[in-house]
């Protein structure tokens, strides 16, 4: 007899990290609803943060053949120019949305910077330094982790820099 998966039951990836790190962090939860024209903005909206406060998680794949994930504020786009220098490298373009999946062990709209199945570069917009702590995905739809910047920097590996682009 097959044994059944049980999807979406006991914690994430990224509560396992958070935990296992002895972090402070306050887990978030909210309805996801599949029409949301933006994960970020409805994870904002409902969680009742400013939008400059909830991170949304994107992998870039750099000119060198990196792949790095970025965290940015929800209400802003990722500026390729300035992920690209602080990599290191000459150019950078999104990453497919079945690749980020498949690299991240997370679907899009739920991916993590935390407890990712293999460990990216990551980098986090500088601005995320003026919160006490910031909400980033914790590894689904309709979750989010509320974590000291520092912490998520330390725990990730991550780089501050400027990332937002400039419209």
């Amino acid at each position: 007899m097959a044994k059944k998966k049980h999807h979406g039951t006991g914690p994430t990836r990224a509560v396992e990290e958070l935990t296992q790190a002895g972090v402070n962090f306050t887990p978030l939860h909210y309805e996801h609803h599949a029409s949301a024209a933006s994960y970020g903005g409805e994870a904002a909206d409902q969680l009742d943060l400013p939008a400059q406060q909830v991170f949304k998680t994107l992998m870039v794949e750099t000119s060198d053949g990196e792949f790095v994930v970025a965290a940015i504020p929800v209400d802003h786009h990722l500026s390729l120019k300035l992920i690209a220098r602080a990599a290191g490298a000459r150019s950078a373009k999104m990453a497919d949305p079945a690749v980020a999946q498949r690299r991240t062990g997370y679907v899009v709209g739920g991916i993590s910077p935390l407890g990712q199945t293999t460990r990216y570069r990551a980098f986090i917009d500088e601005s995320a330094l003026a919160y006490d702590a910031i909400a980033v995905s914790g590894g689904k739809r309709g979750f989010s982790v509320l974590v000291a910047a520092t912490d998520l920097a330390e725990l990730t590996e991550g780089e501050f820099a400027p990332l937002i682009a400039l419209d």
